[in-house]
Order: structure tokens, then C-alpha cells, then sequence
């Protein structure tokens, strides 16, 4: 009975704040939202362990296909919905 809106980020780039409060919400640090194994973070250099959480989240504005996905946000709570069963508890 939720009625979803969709942001399509390839497209409708979340900027650098709002991926900083998504992160917020999640409780998660960008490498743990990111995907690794796309070709865009081992061009960009980002498994370096030295860069900076904001240079990460700057990494993830530049090249919006590095984040994970889906991210489902109600209210002031998000998951990461991989596995799906991640997300059930925002539904109550």
C-alpha cells in the first residue's frame, strides 16, 4: 500500500549532501554502499584506503553507477535492499 517514487540516479544524480544523509540514514561509510567491482571504482583509483569519506562520496556524484542499489528511504530510515528482507522493516 506504499506508493514508491523512484529516483532514476543514472540520470538524477543525487548530489554529494544528499548521499551524505542517505549514508547517514543507512548508518554506513560510502565503501559500504559502493560497487567495488564496477569498472568505473578500480579506474577511478578508490580502493585506495587513504581517500577520504568526502572524496568517496565525491567519487559517487562523478560516477552515480558505483552506488548500490536499491536504497529505500522512509521517513528517517533507509536500507539497503540487498537482500530485499532488508527493507521489510521500514515497512511497519
Amino acid at each position: 500500500g506504499v506508493e514508491p517514487r523512484v529516483v532514476a540516479y543514472l540520470t538524477d544524480t543525487p548530489t554529494a549532501a544528499e548521499i551524505d544523509r542517505v549514508l547517514g540514514l543507512l548508518g554506513k561509510e560510502p565503501r559500504e554502499v559502493m560497487r567495488t567491482k564496477e569498472a568505473a571504482y578500480k579506474e577511478a583509483g578508490l580502493d585506495d584506503p587513504s581517500l577520504s569519506r568526502t572524496a568517496l562520496i565525491d567519487a559517487m556524484v562523478a560516477h552515480p553507477i558505483l552506488i548500490e542499489r536499491p536504497i529505500v528511504i522512509r521517513k528517517d530510515r533507509a536500507a539497503l535492499g540487498r537482500p530485499p528482507e532488508n527493507v521489510l522493516p521500514l515497512l511497519d
